[in-house]
């Protein structure tokens, strides 16, 4: 794949929140993950602690927060320090098939937006690991991409990761919730909704009036305007084929 990768694109436009379903979907995870002071939290793929430092913020909890993308992980560790919690989060560089964890170390494992980017021996990989890091009765809570109908997954697979310049391997929600089933998650909730990572109602949910007037009047200069149309059109196109998809599971 030759270019950008689509998520840090978005990121330099401006955009903070990088997940499918964005604001909406991350607030149905953290509602099903009764974050409280006492629990300790691995975020992984934190990218730049947008989500860590809320839940840090609201619920007082300690936080992990790994990722394997230097760049991000050195805003991550600025934005952290910005807001004062480095006594809560702690930000370092780790591979998700292969967490520098302790077995049974976490109440709650979050992974938004990372599942989908990999191939399927390497999700089964991730998850394994999520569930050996997570103590018993410990909760994994997901955030990805679902295809609606199986014989559409080849199409929408080629067509987004053309998009976006990456390979990716969106699954239908059979297949994910299998996965899951495999790698020995219980109580297994999922829910499913609208794509709003680049439609307008859902960056003016995500970003605020003012975000979104920023990142357009980013995507509009010269240089981004072919990505981002091509992004653009490509999302708006596969919307009726995909959606995002949360999972709250139990092991």
């Amino acid at each position: 794949m030759m270019g950008e990768a689509g998520h840090t694109f978005l990121a330099k436009l401006g955009k903070t929140r990088l997940r499918p379903g964005g604001k909406e979907a991350t607030d149905w995870l953290i509602d099903k993950g009764y974050f409280q002071k006492d629990k300790k939290v691995l975020e992984v793929a934190c990218n730049m602690c947008t989500t860590s430092i809320m839940l840090a913020k609201r619920y007082g909890c300690e936080i992990e927060a790994v990722d394997l993308n230097k760049k991000a992980l050195e805003k991550g560790k600025q934005n952290v320090l910005k807001q004062d919690l480095t006594h809560l989060i702690h930000v370092q560089q780790a591979n998700a098939m292969d967490l520098p964890f302790d077995d049974n170390s976490f109440d709650i494992v979050l992974n938004e937006a990372m599942l989908t980017m990999l191939p399927v021996k390497a999700k089964e990989k991730a998850l394994t690991e999520y569930y050996r890091v997570l103590k018993p009765g410990g909760i994994l809570l997901t955030h990805d991409i679902a295809i609606l109908a199986p014989e559409d997954t080849t199409h929408v697979q080629k067509q987004l990761s053309d998009a976006i310049n990456v390979k990716v391997t969106p699954l239908p929600v059979a297949d994910w919730t299998q996965l899951y089933k495999e790698a020995g998650f219980k109580n297994i909730n999922s829910k499913i909704g609208s794509m709003s990572l680049m439609t307008p109602s859902g960056m003016i949910r995500d970003e605020g009036i003012l975000g979104t007037m920023k990142i357009m009047r980013n995507a509009l200069k010269k240089e981004n305007r072919p990505m981002f149309i091509t992004m653009f059109k490509t999302m708006n196109k596969l919307k009726e084929r995909m959606n995002y998809i949360v999972f709250a599971a139990r092991k």
